[in-house]
């Protein structure tokens, strides 16, 4: 909470704040204001934004409504992104802390694994990864994670090496404490916070990559994305361009308002532990 309430006070963190804040119950709610099929046909098609006040941001070439997709979208982005960090790491966090912790062939085989990772663009690796295993949530959501992982393992890493050291661990040796249970209960836990500074990074990296994908043809085909509503968008990009900028621009906004909200969050740590 303490965190929190600082990155309100900053104003880039409320900006970001208040827009995810919209983004997220607007995507929860959707359901309840727009039940039924997004992909429905409920109008005439290629009707105009702001010419018809039962399509506010106008139709598609199929007759289906733009608002209604671009909310549904957001749910799609926004799941596959906040699960994908959630998932690297995760991922990041556990092989950064038992390579540091354990040190030696643990860490070199560990470390290895991770710069091999980290050897590959994380959107080559996505795209490879879906041709293989096919579009759906779950598998984009793993495409994404594993382009990510690699920097949270480095970061956890050499913040678990500068923990193994302290007190607090020779004292959970002393009354011994598994190694394993100390690596994670008691040095993991330590090592979160500058982790979990990656997440605004990771999430906006996602919401490219998911858009990119699904532009492209390899997002699920049974959900709404703002890539494919872009991509749907192109082939009549002169004569209605609103298709095509109407998802661009909630791509701009959202990405922007992870990044507002993670520099709140970096600043909001900074004022803590210089309080401390």
């Amino acid at each position: 909470m303490k965190i929190l309430r600082a990155m309100i006070l900053t104003g880039e963190g409320a900006a970001g704040l208040g827009v995810l804040t919209c983004l997220v119950l607007a995507a929860l709610t959707a359901p309840l204001f727009f039940p039924g099929d997004p992909l429905a046909i409920v109008g005439p098609p290629l009707v105009s934004p702001f010419s018809d006040t039962a399509y506010p941001l106008g139709t598609d070439r199929l007759g289906r409504s733009v608002t209604v997709e671009l909310i549904y979208g957001a749910r799609t982005t926004l799941l596959v992104a906040i699960t994908s960090a959630a998932t690297a790491l995760g991922i990041g966090a556990l092989v950064g802390t038992l390579a540091g912790f354990f040190g030696g062939i643990v860490d070199e085989v560990l470390m290895r694994i991770t710069e091999a990772f980290q050897t590959i663009p994380a959107f080559l690796l996505s795209l490879a990864f879906i041709s293989v295993t096919g579009p759906a949530i779950p598998t984009i959501v793993l495409a994404i994670a594993l382009g990510a992982w690699p920097q949270p393992a480095r970061i956890a890493r050499a913040e678990v090496l500068s923990l193994r050291e302290r007190d607090f661990v020779a004292a959970a040796r002393v009354v011994g404490m598994h190694p394993l249970e100390i690596a994670v209960r008691e040095i993991l836990l330590n090592a979160l916070t500058p982790v979990v500074s990656l997440a605004a990074v990771i999430v906006a990296a996602a919401v490219l990559i998911e858009a990119a994908l699904s532009f492209l043809g390899l997002g699920d085909p049974n959900r709404v994305t703002w890539g494919s509503m872009i991509a749907e968008g192109r082939t009549v990009l002169r004569g209605a361009p609103f298709l095509s900028i109407v998802p661009g621009l909630a791509l701009v906004v959202t990405v922007l308002a992870v990044h507002l909200t993670g520099r709140g969050f970096v600043a909001a740590i900074g004022a803590r532990r210089i309080e401390a």
